[in-house]
C-alpha cells in the first residue's frame, strides 16, 4: 500500500518539486493551494488550503482522509518570504508572514494530529530554512519566523513520539524557485537612511535565488528521509557554506559571525 502524502504548497517551487519526484515513486500525493482551479499541469491532485485560515485546514485534510483513509506524511511547504528594513516594513505584514509561515504549520500539525494518532503512525516533515539559524539583514522577519518554526517542532517531536508520530525540520538553502516573485519586498524608498544598503542587499538576495539548487535536490532529500527508520530532527539541505554558516555561527564570537555576514552583505 502507498504512503499517502499531503504537501501544502505543492503547485510550485519546492513544494511541486517534491510532489512530482514521490508521485513518481509510486506515492499517493496530495498537494495544496489557495487557488486549485487555476493549476492545470498538476501530476497530483491539488486540494484547496489557506494556511491562514484554520477552517481551510481542517477542510483539506478531511478531504484526504475521506479518499485515502489516512495520512502517512504531512510536508508543511507552504511559506512565504518578506524583506526590508524592521523599522520600516509595515506591521501587518510582519503579522502576515508570520501567520503563513509559522501560525499556518502548527494549525496543519493541530489538524493532522488525531488521524496520525489513529493509526498510531506518522511523519510531519517542516521545510524551514537556513537562513532560520540566523538573522540576517532585511530578512530578519523571514529568518524569525522560520527559526520559530524549527523550536516549535522540537517541543512537537516530543509531545507525540508516544503516539508513534515523528517530526522534522528540512531547512534548505537558496534554491532556484519563483519565491522571490511572491515575497513580500518593502520598498526601497528614495532618501531612507537605508535606500542603498537596503537596495544592493535585495538584489544580492535575489540573484542568490536565481543562482539556486535545483528543487529536485530538496525532492530527493525528502525521499530519502521518508524511507529512513529513525530519521534524525534537522537536516540541511543546500551548498557546503550554506551549511557551514551554520557551524560558524556555533563556534565563532558573535561580534566577529555578525562582521563576517556584514562582510558578505556588504554592508
Amino acid at each position: 500500500m502507498s504512503k499517502v502524502v499531503l504537501i501544502t504548497g505543492g503547485s510550485s517551487g519546492i513544494g511541486k518539486a517534491i510532489g512530482e519526484f514521490l508521485f513518481h515513486k509510486g506515492f499517493t500525493v496530495y498537494g495544496t493551494s489557495r487557488n486549485p482551479d487555476k493549476i492545470t499541469n498538476s501530476l497530483f491532485p491539488l486540494i484547496a488550503l489557506d494556511v491562514r485560515n484554520a477552517e481551510s485546514i481542517k477542510q483539506a485534510v478531511q478531504q484526504v482522509i475521506s479518499r485515502s483513509k489516512r495520512i502517512d506524511v504531512v510536508i508543511n511547504n507552504a511559506g512565504v518570504g518578506i524583506t526590508g528594513p524592521i523599522e520600516e516594513i509595515p506591521t501587518a505584514e510582519i503579522k502576515n508572514n508570520f501567520e503563513t509561515n509559522f501560525f499556518g504549520p502548527i494549525e496543519v500539525i493541530k489538524a493532522v494530529l488525531p488521524q496520525m494518532r489513529e493509526q498510531n503512525s506518522g511523519l510531519i516533515i517542516n521545510i524551514t530554512s537556513i537562513a532560520g539559524y540566523m538573522g540576517l539583514p532585511y530578512r530578519g522577519i523571514y529568518s524569525a519566523s522560520k527559526g520559530a518554526l524549527e523550536i516549535v517542532a522540537e517541543a512537537i517531536s516530543m509531545e507525540v513520539k508516544n503516539f508513534g508520530i515523528k517530526v522534522v525540520n528540512v531547512a534548505p538553502g537558496d534554491f532556484a524557485t519563483n519565491i522571490a516573485s511572491g515575497r513580500y519586498h518593502a520598498p526601497v524608498i528614495t532618501g531612507s537612511a537605508y535606500e542603498t544598503p537596503y537596495g544592493n542587499t535585495l538584489k544580492q538576495m535575489n540573484e542568490h535565488v536565481d543562482s539556486g539548487s535545483n528543487p529536485d535536490e530538496m525532492a530527493a532529500a525528502i525521499y530519502q528521509i521518508i524511507n529512513e527508520k529513525n530519521p534524525k530532527l534537522h537536516y540541511k539541505v543546500g551548498l557546503f557554506m550554506q551549511k557551514f554558516s551554520i557551524v560558524l555561527k556555533r563556534i565563532l564570537p558573535d561580534r566577529i559571525y555578525e562582521s563576517m555576514l556584514m562582510n558578505h552583505y556588504k554592508l
